[in-house]
């Protein structure tokens, strides 16, 4: 029997909300947790990340970055050390640029025997393209794409080519998150 939790993903101002329902298993780092995160959301992990319970911080432990010394090394924590209970929430943030908000709740501690874990149970719309500027500018890049006649649709087009804002592939991501950890390519000790 493996102990997991389940935890509901918002991307948050979103519209429609762009969300996923992952199972995880409760002993999973943060570290390991934020590139879970990263395939089940659709983000390429490529920035720098952090989580927030109140005024508690994990993420990246840099010497070198102002500030980090009040942040948990995100290698070192554990979801179970936290005294998970159904109904928490918290906060997670990816690219501190473009800043993605995401809130985290945790809907249901469970135990499952013939489950893989991490896996996605759900989710609804395609994860902005990394480097579009944020919630704004996110937007911003959807007009352009429904307008064929704007001045910067080509450029836009090059760029993401044809993304599909309502698209999400549940298959692929639980194809990629038994292996999670290849995806694990920044910030590791």
């Amino acid at each position: 029997m493996n102990t997991a939790i389940q935890i509901h993903i918002t991307l948050d101002k979103t519209e429609p909300i762009i969300w996923r329902r992952l199972l995880v298993p409760d002993s999973v780092t943060f570290f390991d947790l934020h590139h879970i995160i990263q395939i089940g959301m659709g983000w390429k992990n490529s920035h720098l990340f952090e989580f927030i319970f109140g005024n508690y911080r994990i993420g990246f432990e840099d010497k070198e970055m102002d500030g980090s010394e009040d942040v948990a090394d995100a290698n070192q924590v554990t979801l179970d050390t936290l005294l998970i209970k159904e109904g928490l929430q918290f906060r997670y943030t990816y690219d501190f640029g473009d800043s993605w908000y995401h809130t985290i709740k945790v809907e249901k501690l469970t135990t499952i025997s013939d489950q893989q874990l991490p896996f996605c149970l759900e989710g609804e719309q395609n994860c902005p393209p990394e480097d579009c500027g944020g919630i704004p500018g996110f937007y911003n890049l959807l007009g352009i794409l429904k307008d064929k006649t704007h001045p910067a649709f080509q450029d836009t087009y090059t760029w993401v080519g044809r993304y599909n804002p309502k698209k999400f592939n549940i298959k692929k991501v639980n194809s990629e998150l038994p292996n999670f950890k290849k995806y694990m390519k920044h910030w590791k000790k």
